[in-house]
């Protein structure tokens, strides 16, 4: 239930709510969290969906940034990982 976005809401207060929650779950859901924002932040950067414009996919990994940026301090690896994609898409963490 930690990871789990509330469907009833409006896309953006789930992103929103993403970000303010990353601090306050627990250790296993930052690790499952750390784990899914690698995942879909390579598949994205390996391509992008059909009618997202380079732009949509820099503010998803700004958001993305946002996110992971509470879950820091549980994996230094998968941390390492997204640095490395957030630095090559030109992103700050």
């Amino acid at each position: 239930m930690e990871v789990t976005d509330d469907k009833r809401l409006a896309k953006e207060d789930r992103k929103r709510l993403q970000i303010e929650h990353a601090p306050k779950i627990s250790r296993r859901a930052k690790l499952v969290k750390l784990a899914d924002k690698l995942y879909n932040l390579r598949d994205l950067n390996r391509t992008a969906p059909v009618g997202w414009s380079e732009t949509r996919v820099h503010e998803y990994f700004e958001w993305a940034a946002n996110v992971v940026a509470g879950l820091r301090g549980v994996n230094r690896a998968l941390e390492d990982k997204l640095d490395a994609l957030f630095a090559e898409r030109g992103v700050s963490k």
